[in-house]
């Protein structure tokens, strides 16, 4: 603000300077005066545009991203709503929906498991559209009429490499003044960083040429940000089940070792194996197998918690680190996805035999100094165990657990 002072002070000393006043006059009958007023307005916009960009740069997570959007937005024009949906892993057609009304987080019932119906539409188009044109050209009426339901005005889309990674519905405008301030302009209202003012005025509906063009130049940030995120957690994870890889688990796991230092916890690691896989191969074929382990990854998803880290740990082995899961917890957690892998039907060309998994637990607190390989020593000992009761069932790592059980 200083700096604007200064130099409003310095441009009304020059024009009152009499050497100057009279080119002055000229230059403002020419409209070159003008000309300069309206290239200062456009980079002063531009610059606004520019710094709500770089916020979107600056998150670390995709909920950042999206409650950084949705700030911007329902500052400048209030949308009814805004709906995210997004592939995790762009290898996978599996999607996540996240809505927001009135800038707050809501649940929203949407009965769509993909977006692959909307690929050749996006295809060669990465501006926002209007969501009846994207209605229109879209044969597949199962994709288009949940979104329908929500009565968005406009898509846009986030482009990947190859194909989709998500959309991003906006509702109509609601109308109103925005809520974070003004941001260079002295009209009383924000400017969306091409000029455009919201203020007392905007009374919601459909958006103007100028305001989708500010969301064209806008969402290209927010579109690239997701787009970033989702390539730098694909290289944490496996391509084929799209859990995190074994590196990242295991960096994970020293974290917490290292957390449990600072504060008194105890977290919990479940590792467990599919039954006799080598047979189910060997039988069925690989790419049985592959479905197989790709059906359970889904089950682990489905059952634990977002801030666990669930990995493919190698083969038909994967782990669960649970932070802040006592044992009982982690217990119920295993028996939990035991249950469900068992009651599990993995669709494929010839019917398939249910698979049942065994699991191994344990729990580890700040009141001993661990090391990881010996964290994973014990889970997989409790596995063992587990392996050689029987299969399909669950084992809690305990001191001299194998001088308690028979191994034969």
């Amino acid at each position: 603000m200083e700096k604007d002072g200064d130099a409003l002070r310095a441009r009304q000393a020059f024009e009152a300077d009499p050497k100057v006043a009279g080119h002055l006059k000229l230059l403002e009958e020419l409209g070159v005066t003008d000309y300069i007023d309206g290239l200062a307005d456009r980079l002063n916009n531009y610059r606004t545009l520019l710094s709500r960009g770089m916020s979107i740069f600056e998150c670390d997570s995709i909920e950042c991203i999206l409650e950084a959007t949705v700030q911007h937005l329902s500052a400048l024009y209030r949308p009814a709503f805004i709906t995210f949906l997004w592939k995790p892993v762009p290898a996978h057609s599996d999607i996540t929906v996240r809505t927001y009304r009135r800038g707050e987080p809501v649940s929203t019932e949407l009965k769509l498991d993909n977006i692959t119906a909307f690929d050749s539409f996006f295809s060669g188009r990465s501006k926002p559209v209007p969501f009846a044109e994207m209605e229109k050209n879209v044969d597949d009426n199962t994709a288009v009429a949940p979104l329908r339901k929500l009565k968005p005005e406009l898509v846009v889309p986030i482009i990947g490499p190859v194909d989709l990674y998500g959309i991003v519905l906006i509702g109509r405008k609601s109308g109103g003044t925005g809520n974070t301030g003004n941001t260079g302009n002295t009209g009383g209202g924000n400017t969306d960083g091409t000029g455009n003012t919201v203020g007392a005025g905007n009374t919601g509906g459909s958006y103007t040429a100028r305001e989708i063009s500010f969301l064209q130049h806008f969402m290209f940030f927010v579109s690239n940000a997701i787009k970033n995120h989702l390539h730098y957690e694909h290289s944490l994870r496996d391509i084929k089940t799209g859990l995190y890889n074994h590196g990242f688990f295991m960096t994970r796991v020293k974290e917490e070792i290292s957390r449990m230092q600072r504060s008194p916890c105890v977290s919990s690691i479940i590792i467990m194996d599919v039954d006799r896989f080598k047979v189910f191969n060997d039988t069925y074929g690989h790419l049985a197998g592959d479905k197989a382990l790709e059906s359970l990854a889904h089950v682990i998803r489905q059952n634990v918690r977002t801030h666990d880290i669930p990995s493919r740990f190698g083969g038909e082995e994967f782990t669960i680190l649970l932070p802040g899961a006592e044992a009982a917890t982690a217990l119920m957690v295993a028996e939990r996805l035991r249950t469900s892998v068992s009651e599990m039907t993995v669709k494929w060309e010839v019917p398939l035999p249910r698979i049942t998994i065994s699991l191994g637990v344990f729990s580890f607190g700040h009141d001993e100094e661990i090391a990881t390989n010996d964290i994973m020593r014990r889970a997989d000992e409790a596995l063992y165990v587990s392996k050689a009761c029987g299969r399909n069932c669950t084992t809690v790592w305990e001191p001299e657990l194998f001088n308690r059980v028979v191994i034969t």
